[in-house]
């Protein structure tokens, strides 16, 4: 009965538990988001105001740049500015470094992603594979996310169709928007769907954004993999941004199945069995009650210790 019950708060914490994890780390984002808004706005050298302060967006259409048009700049964080008036895109120098904001109007998704696509940072929200370029620039720029736990930022992936659109917003300004192109399936190595392509086959790298997330829900056994066109001109990369990508998506989030990872789970579930036995057992010869209320305060936070290192042995993108 026990184990039974410890299952169903287990259940309920992947569930729901993180959720609020993730509900946190958002709001720190939002908050973190509109400072870094602030101080774009304040320095009239890093781009226009952002969405909803009367500045130019990604919505406009523009023509598509060319040498004598655009040039690459590097703005002080490490970005690149587009010199059109879009803005700028300020590039990540660490993963959980906040990005910018994805949303998906036609599933009333709504989030702020973050660098890098590790377990740690995908608990707060979606992540950027940091060997793809950013959204907004040149080539296919991709983001993974959770279906069912912390937040489950992607859990209506799948319902996007043709005419739905994916906004992207930094905290510059700059504004991209996405065209929904197409869904598929695919096995966990295929991490060629991350990679430049030539969809239309003319020659030249589509600019496009791919979102990937686990399938079918609550399983590891396929990725959704849904992609869309780059409506506007990109902004070109700064040198030096591209890097290595996964050779699979396991690998991308840090799953060696090395078999040290399971130590703590393993540890911590010891630890909790033994406040737990030592609580009965305590409570048998002395009294029943004053060793529970002593004992469950140190039984509750390694509970929580133990699910949370638990969450390293489920599949990635759980």
């Amino acid at each position: 009965m026990a184990v039974g019950v410890l299952l169903l708060l287990f259940v309920a914490y992947q569930l729901w538990g993180t959720s609020l994890q993730t509900a946190q780390s958002q709001n720190d984002a939002e908050r973190a988001f509109r400072q870094a808004q602030q101080r774009f706005d304040d320095d009239s050298t890093l781009g226009p105001p952002g969405r909803g302060d009367g500045g130019t967006t990604a919505t406009d259409e523009r023509p598509t740049p060319d040498a004598s048009s655009t040039t690459d700049n590097t703005v002080e964080d490490g970005g690149s500015v587009d010199e059109s008036g879009t803005g700028s895109i300020p590039t990540p120098t660490s993963d959980g470094e906040l990005v910018g904001r994805i949303e998906m109007p036609a599933i009333g998704a709504d989030w702020f992603f973050y660098e890098g696509v590790g377990l740690d940072v995908l608990q707060g929200g979606p992540g950027h594979y940091t060997g793809t370029p950013l959204p907004g620039q040149p080539g296919n720029a991709s983001i993974a996310g959770h279906r069912t736990t912390y937040g489950a930022p992607f859990n209506r992936i799948d319902e996007l169709a043709s005419g739905d659109e994916i906004d992207i917003t930094y905290p510059s300004g700059a504004t991209f928007t996405y065209d929904y192109r197409s869904t598929e399936i695919v096995r966990p190595d295929q991490v060629e769907v991350l990679q430049n392509n030539d969809f239309d086959g003319d020659d030249e790298v589509d600019d496009m954004l791919t979102l990937t997330a686990c399938h079918p829900k609550y399983s590891a056994r396929e990725r959704i993999i849904v992609q869309a066109r780059l409506r506007e001109a990109p902004i070109p990369i700064p040198p030096g941004q591209q890097r290595r990508l996964p050779t699979s998506f396991d690998e991308a989030v840090g799953v060696s199945g090395d078999p040290v990872s399971n130590v703590p789970a393993v540890l911590w579930g010891m630890a909790t069995g033994m406040i737990w036995l030592a609580a009965f057992v305590v409570g048998r010869a002395w009294r029943k009650w004053p060793a529970y209320a002593l004992g469950l305060p140190l039984f509750l936070a390694a509970l929580y210790v133990f699910f949370e290192s638990s969450y390293a042995l489920l599949p990635p993108g759980f």
